[in-house]
């Protein structure tokens, strides 16, 4: 999603962030399908960035619309309201701490933990401790977020 986003933020490309984002919704959705506990991280993620308003283009809205249409045919699993509650605060407080910490500390730990977005990696990691996600979904939550970051960096190379 992070090609996806920068292809509209920066290059103001409509078509290849929304082809980006269709596959993101694709990718996303199957995991949501397989994994109760990706489903947790995804839809988190979503909601998350829905109430903090970070849905704000035309590529999302497609994203998050194959999304939803997919886990709807394909079926959502069950999940625990309270988990999926504390997820989505986690995925919240990492979008708005990102954009907001910055502008009201200069203490650089903060500003560390959340340009990356460590609240969710904090998270997942207590409730893979906790036994409620098993050790591999925090490496495979890991392994997500370096992808991530790699996207930004090979946007910026090739762009």
């Amino acid at each position: 999603m992070k090609y996806s986003d920068d292809l509209f933020d920066v290059n103001h490309d409509l078509k290849f962030a929304s082809v980006f984002g269709v596959l993101c919704a694709i990718a996303s959705a199957a995991a949501t399908i397989y994994s109760v506990e990706a489903a947790y991280i995804f839809i988190a993620i979503l909601v998350g960035n829905l109430i903090a308003f970070k849905v704000d283009g035309i590529h999302h809205i497609i994203t998050l619309i194959l999304f939803i249409v997919i886990c709807l045919i394909a079926g959502f699993p069950d999940l625990n309201l309270v988990i999926l509650l504390i997820c989505i605060l986690a995925a919240f407080s990492d979008e708005v701490g990102h954009e907001l910490i910055s502008k009201i500390t200069d203490n650089k730990f903060l500003n560390l933990f959340f340009e990356y977005r460590f609240v969710m990696k904090v998270v997942i990691l207590l409730l893979a401790i906790c036994g409620v996600f098993s050790i591999w979904i925090f490496v495979c939550f890991i392994s997500f977020e370096i992808a991530y970051l790699l996207g930004g960096i090979v946007f910026e190379k090739l762009n």
